[in-house]
């Protein structure tokens, strides 16, 4: 096999599944591409060939005895501050090198899932940083424009991503590692909630704030390796088992004043994607983001910078020539932090929260432009303190406030830089921001990072538990119709108002009490999409709706227009004898005012 048509995901799983695609093809074809280019500065060690093909070795034997590996034979990158056993961890620092003797948590799930790494990326020194450029083994640029920075820490993972060498790479995030990096380089970088993924085998940089995250070229293949990710650990202090939250977002909130430091395209980008949500039945609301600005700014200037010192300021103390000097100067700062400073801090940050939750009473998640600006390599090494506060303006204070977060592109500027926006919700909204996010990133033209291939309509799965279903209907219980009082008496709540796929037909039933349509699916018809609302109800409530559900209609599977799933109404097809079709009306209410 002499190529491989896409490092999706989905395309590897079908191509393997088919028997169209060599596992041992796809390996090669990803060292080819790493070894096209230079190693430095993306990568600071590769996996060796022959070791990693062992690896394949083995998940094809255990593929062959009926194993389920959900990740088989997908190439994935490491950010050089999580252990991967056979290759030393410098977290960019070639004096701190350890030699792990087992994998990180999350590499080995990864690995006991099928995947194969090729080897541990370049990231700002001990992960301090936003920029890609405080590194021994070569500044990052972005994949689009080797004049800008390429963000960090995790910026040789977004590049493996984006120069198309690997499906998806392993970050850590901070203050923004995992968000920056994706911006900058047209990618989706996933934060989860702080503690759904094992943090042991990571070098802290603020250990109760890290958290892995994950760069890939879209939504969905960064939700499978959630997946995998995603596991209660006991041995780690600060894991967590996932909670139940909402599975949808209705209400953004958008601030009421953003700054853009000058940057006239990313503003205009910005408002670009807020109209895009609007279109997608989002309700947009305006929100005061200073109580989010406020915590961002406890990050380095509150006590939380002596967390940094905890984690290796004692190593910079003894080997202040081995540390990148920004670095240095960042993580020694810590050390004059008293035990009443911290405090101070705690109790700071306690009132921060409580306003942040106060927001999040009102609104499901934030819109935030991932970085407000994309600043050049020159003027980052030029004032190295002051550009990278700017570039985590939006994301310093996201771990602080125990929110996820989903960063997605959203288009590019007539430069050709690209942008993205940042999802950003309570803890656990994790699965309600990636289907928003899945369908911006796809409303706003998506392609595979750098490599200009565009993505697959792969579907989106979810990664956490639920308690909330989302339910489509198309007639009788929409708001103002005279069923709609069993949804709301249930505390069923609107999410979105949209149109089906266009391959369903709409009837208007005949000999039903009160007046009802009927929907059906017909594949290969080219209709308009039929007017429907998706409500949220809780497990319980969904269960006693269904079943005082009379028949002709059924509880299936409905396709909405922008490819997601959900349950909603259809229709018996013996039930259309006699029923008019009217799907040329478009939906039901359309209908009605027609009589």
């Amino acid at each position: 096999m002499k190529s491989v048509p896409s490092l999706e995901l989905a395309s590897l799983a079908a191509g393997y599944a088919a028997g169209t695609l060599d596992p041992r093809a796809v390996l090669e074809f990803a060292y080819a591409a790493l070894e096209k280019r230079d190693a430095r500065p993306i990568w600071i060690e590769i996996v060796p060939k022959a070791d990693a093909f062992a690896l394949l070795e083995h998940a094809l034997e255990r593929r062959a005895r009926g194993e389920a590996l959900p990740l088989f034979g997908v190439p994935f990158a490491v950010k050089d501050n999580i252990d991967l056993k056979g290759l030393p961890t410098t977290a960019g620092c070639p004096a701190f090198a350890r030699a792990p003797s087992e994998h990180a948590v999350a590499v080995a799930r990864l690995v006991e899932a099928g995947a194969i790494p090729l080897g541990k990326t370049n990231l700002d020194q001990f992960a301090t940083g936003l920029v890609g450029t405080r590194s021994p083994y070569g500044v990052c640029s972005s994949a689009f424009d080797e004049r800008y920075v390429s963000g960090g820490s995790s910026s040789g993972s977004a590049l493996a991503v984006a120069h198309g060498m690997v499906s998806f790479a392993l970050g850590t995030d901070t203050a923004g590692s995992g968000r920056v990096p994706a911006a900058f380089n047209n990618l989706v970088g996933w934060k989860p909630t702080r503690g759904l993924v094992s943090t042991r085998g990571v070098v802290p940089a603020c250990r109760s704030l890290d958290c892995i995250s994950v760069f890939a070229a879209s939504v969905p293949d960064a939700a499978r390796v959630m997946a995998v990710l995603t596991a209660f650990d006991p041995l780690d202090p600060f894991s967590r088992r996932a909670a139940a939250s909402k599975s949808v977002v209705a209400t953004l909130g958008v601030p009421s004043e953003l700054e853009f430091f000058g940057d006239t395209a990313y503003e205009q980008l910005f408002a670009d994607a807020v109209l895009r949500a609007r279109s997608l039945g989002v309700r947009v609301v305006t929100v005061e983001l200073e109580p989010f600005l406020a915590a961002a700014r406890l990050l380095y200037g509150g006590p939380w910078v002596a967390e940094r010192y905890a984690a290796v300021g004692e190593f910079i103390d003894a080997h202040p020539g081995d540390v990148h000097p920004v670095v240095r100067e960042i993580v020694q700062g810590g050390r004059g932090v008293s035990a009443a400073d911290a405090f101070r801090g705690m109790y700071r940050l306690a009132e921060l929260k409580r306003a942040a939750e106060r927001t999040f009473e009102e609104i499901d998640a934030l819109l935030l432009p991932t970085a407000p600006t994309h600043p050049t390599v020159d003027a980052t090494l030029a004032d190295p303190i002051d550009v990278n506060s700017r570039v985590g303006r939006y994301t310093n204070f996201v771990n602080l406030l125990d929110l996820s977060a989903l960063a997605v592109p959203a288009g590019f500027t007539p430069e050709r830089r690209p942008f993205g926006v940042t999802l950003v919700g309570p803890a656990f909204a994790d699965d309600a921001l990636a289907r928003l996010g899945y369908s911006l990133h796809r409303a706003a033209g998506a392609t595979f990072g750098a490599t200009g291939a565009p993505l697959a309509d792969a579907p989106l799965g979810r990664t956490l538990p639920h308690d909330e279903i989302s339910l489509a209907v198309v007639g009788a219980h929409l708001q103002g119709q005279p069923l709609n009082h069993q949804l709301t008496s249930r505390g069923a709540t609107l999410v979105r108002a949209l149109r089906s796929a266009n391959d369903y037909r709409l009837y208007a039933l005949s000999g039903v009490t009160p007046p009802k349509p009927g929907l059906v699916r017909t594949p290969g018809f080219a209709g308009p999409g039929i007017e429907l609302e998706v409500w949220s109800l809780t497990a319980a409530a969904f269960g006693s709706f269904v079943a005082e559900v009379p028949g002709p209609m059924v509880i299936g599977s409905v396709e909405l227009e922008d490819g997601t799933r959900v349950k909603g109404f259809l229709c018996e097809p013996s039930a259309l004898e006699g029923s008019a079709e009217i799907t040329t009306f478009g939906g039901w209410r359309a209908y009605l005012a027609s009589r």
